[in-house]
């Protein structure tokens, strides 16, 4: 019969009757999928007398590429654990983490402390979850690759070189107290990076922010990094003919820093993608550092932002790593005091007049903020609204009531025994809308990216920022301008494949591996974050559940249905 596909052999999966949106930018499409030896072996009709393992139903979902999540933090959770949660119950199949400059390798033996520090304090991963859960069973970058590549997980993931261990591992305490590398320093370092790259990293990162401290408030050790030690790794690195670059910085300097960075890539020729979103708390506008990426890329240079389509948001709480109070001298007195024990205290009323007499002040620069823009915070509903009305916000719900601003967010942070939930966005709502999100994520030299799966425990939980584009940008917005849906898909898909080297994945193609998420959009739903005590040492994390993905699939096994993981491990480590 003219256009019905037969095949004798037997194929593995067969998705009917899909609303395709493949990945490329264009329309949906109505069509079956045939599914074999983990790739896309037909798009059409296909025949129902094919031999087939399983059959999925997709009449009304839409069927669209796994995700590829280009900015992660699994670097510990991937060595004990094969389920990359949250992330993967959002719809990726592909996550690339030691993004900032922070990882586990290389090593010493006896810098397992400094790194666990490291982590810790940028990206909020407690000592204790680390110290238990890591294995420590690798020295080399190339070592980790190994000990991961003896490992499944529910998706692929990818790794990065970070320029923090990597300073640890070559220069130490000097690489720790930030001194100005040597020649040999630098030649040791562009070598070590190189040789991952070639053993399988996917990429170089580091951070310039201070942002990012140790757990005992130290700034990180790539922090001022000289630009010849950057320069330096990144030619090296080019000289292997694959790799990217990653960075987040400050540029305290400025223009000149980010000329800096450019030679970077014309020396290796690398792509390099650049932290961008809007805050109160750098020198330079996001809307300067967009122009300096957009005049880079258009004079040829391979340089990308790295921008989200939601508020980068602080969960706040007595019962997480920061609350309002975090910088009161009479708080801090009481922070390591168990919950139970810090609610009855706060409940005192001598106790409560005295802290609120105070005046918050921190050297954390997220304290700071939260300090700075106490107004700005708001409650979470059962489903988040992460656009509010200014009107929502706890700062004008005070007013109204007539009452002080810490007055009242003291109550609330009481309620549910302390366990209640509060939401800053520190980045991108300093106006009270998202179309300071909405600039940046249209540039066509952004990439979406920054959900920080794996990371910020109990600060962050902004791993749902596949979810949330779908859900927000693609459908229920009010406040201004929506989004076209396939190309929502196409950049959380082939654009971000490609961006890191990944030519086989991000499109609906016959040939291409079988990456894909059958998706009820309709009735797609994302949830407020909630606390689970799941990490190692029964430690705690920020979740967010979410309703409407059907079906996920990773190299043609069906990983989740239903948002429930059906126990195949089909992810492996991608090498470079």
């Amino acid at each position: 019969m003219k256009g019905v596909y037969f095949m004798e052999e037997i194929s593995d999966l067969i998705i009917r009757n899909g609303k395709i949106i493949d990945g490329s930018g264009g329309p949906e499409i109505l069509s079956d999928i045939l599914i074999k030896d983990g790739k896309i072996e037909k798009i059409g009709k296909i025949s129902s007398s094919i031999n087939v393992k399983r059959e999925i139903d997709a009449n009304g979902f839409i069927v669209t590429p796994g995700f590829v999540d280009i900015h992660t933090h699994y670097d510990g959770q991937a060595t004990w654990d094969n389920f990359l949660s949250p992330s993967s119950w959002h719809g990726v199949t592909t996550a690339l983490m030691g993004n900032c400059g922070v990882g586990f390798a290389p090593v010493h033996d006896h810098d397992h402390d400094r790194l666990i520090s490291l982590m810790e304090g940028v990206e909020d991963i407690p000592d204790v979850v680390l110290t238990e859960g890591l294995e420590w069973n690798w020295n080399s970058f190339s070592d980790y690759l190994n000990v991961l590549d003896n490992k499944g997980f529910d998706m692929d993931i990818g790794a990065q070189i970070p320029h923090g261990a990597l300073r640890l591992y070559v220069m130490g305490q000097r690489g720790a107290d930030r001194e100005s590398a040597t020649e040999d320093d630098i030649k040791k370092m562009a070598e070590l990076s190189a040789e991952a790259i070639e053993n399988g990293a996917i990429g170089f990162t580091t951070s310039r922010t201070v942002f990012h401290k140790t757990s005992k408030g130290e700034l990180v050790p790539s922090f001022d990094a000289a630009g010849n030690e950057l320069i330096q790794i990144a030619k090296e690195i080019g000289k292997t003919g694959k790799g990217v670059l990653q960075l987040v910085s400050d540029f305290l300097g400025g223009y000149d820093e980010f000329k800096m960075l450019e030679k970077m890539v014309e020396e290796s020729g690398c792509p390099i993608s650049i932290t961008l979103a809007q805050t109160d708390g750098t020198k330079y506008d996001y809307r300067d550092l967009l122009g300096w990426i957009e005049d880079a890329a258009k004079r040829g240079l391979p340089v990308r932002a790295q921008a989200c389509g939601r508020p980068i948001g602080l969960m706040l709480g007595l019962n997480l790593t920061l609350n309002p109070f975090s910088g009161h001298p009479s708080y801090i007195e009481i922070a390591d005091l168990p919950l139970e024990e810090r609610v009855s205290i706060m409940r005192n009323e001598d106790f409560r007049k005295k802290l609120l007499s105070e005046q918050g002040s921190s050297s954390n620069g997220l304290v700071k903020s939260i300090i700075r823009n106490i107004d700005n915070i708001y409650v979470l509903d059962k489903i988040p609204d992460y656009e509010p009305n200014k009107e929502t916000s706890l700062g004008s719900k005070a007013k109204k009531l007539n009452r002080e601003i810490n007055d009242y967010i003291y109550d609330i942070l009481l309620e549910e025994d302390g366990n209640s939930l509060l939401y800053y966005p520190i980045g991108n709502y300093l106006d009270y809308s998202l179309e300071a999100s909405l600039e940046m994520i249209s540039s066509e030299h952004t990439l979406l990216g920054l959900g920080d799966g794996g990371a910020h425990c109990a600060t962050i939980c902004d791993a749902s920022f596949t979810t949330h584009m779908l859900t927000f940008w693609g459908r229920d917005r009010t406040r201004g301008k929506k989004l076209d849906l396939p190309w929502i898909i196409k950049s959380y898909t082939r654009d971000n494949a490609l961006a890191i080297g990944l030519k086989d994945r991000g499109l609906i193609k016959e040939g291409m591996k079988a990456d894909i998420n059958i998706i009820d959009f309709d009735n797609l739903t994302l949830y407020s974050p909630e606390i689970r005590y799941d990490l190692p040492a029964e430690g705690k994390r920020l979740v967010q559940r979410v309703d409407g993905y059907k079906y996920t699939i990773v190299s043609g096994k069906v990983t989740y249905v239903d948002g429930v993981s059906t126990g195949e491990l089909p992810g492996r480590l991608i090498r470079s």
